[in-house]
Parts: structure tokens; sequence; C-alpha cells
């Protein structure tokens, strides 16, 4: 991986709102490169907003985002989104990877034609170089025997390796994951996790929206308790277990523990 100095991702005040509700109540991250990033807390605290709004997928109404060196400082957006600012998203995007919990595949074309499209519409890569690259990396998440199938014919899990492996597919500096295991029966979760683990110990820098807290206690570098539209607490991966220092995290981890 390209040596980074500082932290590749960065979010300063992010707020957001949907109608008169704020989902988000001016949030700040900081994501060192290489660091495997887990997001838990409640459903409804803001988790996978605040993870659409990375990205800008959501437009946040205030704040600051940077990424992989791209940074837009929104203030306080009080119109439309600029065209300026519209660029330096679509920018930033391309360092950005994302998989949802639906899978999100074109069903009418193969998994190899599927992960080929990302880099040829988001980067502009050539045909070939589109197919070779896809090549590579279905060979990395374990699909190159299924390269000409469709996505009906897989299983879930097979399924989220191959969208994983279409984000991968830009070369992104980032990976986000917004509750990547939730679509899977049980026994499909570890071979969609295990893809994520190999990556980062490739050392790609990963945030992961989830309630696999196994997983999240298991491979993360540290991780981030959301409730209520704020961060209440981040640490490393024990400490948060064995010494949650607010009360609301214990109370959430009580019902894992």
């Amino acid at each position: 991986m390209e040596e980074i100095t500082g932290p590749i991702l960065e979010a300063q005040g992010i707020r957001k709102s949907f109608d008169e509700t704020e989902i988000l109540k001016g949030i700040s991250l900081a994501v060192e490169n290489g660091d495997l990033v887990s997001i838990i807390g409640p459903s409804g605290c803001g988790k996978s907003t605040f993870l659409r709004c990375l990205n800008f997928l959501e437009i946040p109404d205030a704040g600051r985002i940077s990424i992989a060196g791209i940074s837009i400082d929104l203030g306080e957006l009080d119109s439309p989104f600029p065209p300026d600012m519209k660029v330096k998203a679509h920018a930033l995007r391309q360092q950005v990877g994302m998989v949802f919990q639906g899978f999100n595949l074109f069903p009418h074309k193969t998994i190899l034609e599927n992960v080929m499209l990302a880099p040829m519409v988001v980067v502009g890569s050539s045909k070939d170089e589109a197919r070779s690259f896809a090549l590579s990396t279905l060979e990395k998440v374990g699909l190159s025997a299924l390269k000409e199938r469709y996505p009906a014919t897989l299983s879930g899990g097979q399924q989220q390796r191959a969208a994983i492996a279409r984000a991968l597919a830009i070369k992104p500096k980032v990976m986000l994951y917004d509750e990547p295991t939730s679509a899977l029966d049980p026994e499909l979760v570890d071979e969609v996790l295990k893809v994520m683990r190999d990556l980062d110990a490739e050392g790609m820098t990963q945030i992961v929206v989830t309630h696999e807290i196994r997983f999240a206690r298991d491979a993360s570098d540290y991780i981030v308790f959301m409730e209520g539209g704020n961060i209440i607490e981040i640490s490393d991966e024990d400490e948060i277990f064995e010494n949650p220092k607010d009360e609301r995290t214990k109370r959430f981890l009580r019902r894992f523990l």
C-alpha cells in the first residue's frame, strides 16, 4: 500500500438532518492509514448516515471531510450543493470503495462484468485494464472459478464477496461497509468477514458499520460507539468491552456479554 502520513480520513463537526430531525449532531472522527475501525451502536443512532456522509452519498449539512488528501469544507451549507463541491465530491468518491448490506449487483451481468464496470465508469479504465484487474480482484476474494456466473446463481456470501471485489476494483484508499453481513444467513457470515480480515492484513483502511460484535472485538484496531447521533466513546477493542467509560456504552454492550 502507498505510504500515507497522518490520518487518511478525517471528519470534523458532521451534521445531518432529515426534515426536522437531526440525525448527526456534529460528530468528528480521525482514522489512520491501515486501521480497521468498527462503528457499533443501537439501530437508528446515525451509524449508516455517517458512513454515507463520508463519501457524499448523503450531503452533510455542515462539517468538513478529508479522505486521502481531498478535503471538502461545507461550513454551514444553507444552499444547494455548489458545482465546485460536486467536482471535489466525485474526486473523493474515487478514493473510497463502498459495500452495502444489499449486494446491489446488476442481475443481467456476470460477476466479472459487474466488477469490470466500476473502474470503467468511475475512473475511466479501458476494457482490457478493467478485465485484468477484475480477474485479480476476484481471485483475491476467492471467486475466480465463478467469474462467468450471474448473481442469482450465487449464495449471499458469494454475492457479497463479489460486491467487495467490485468496490476494490477502483483501487480505493479506504473501504466503507454498511452492515455487510446483515442480509446473510449465519453460516455465510464468516466467509465475508475473512475477506475483510485479509484486506486488513494487506493494510487496507476499512470502516465497518456492524452488528457483528464478535468480529468488531476480534478484528478492529478500535471501536466507535454511537448513540443518538453522537460518538459516545472511542476505544481499542479490548478496553471498550472490558472497561467501557460511559454508562450508555455499558448498557448497549450488556446484551452481548
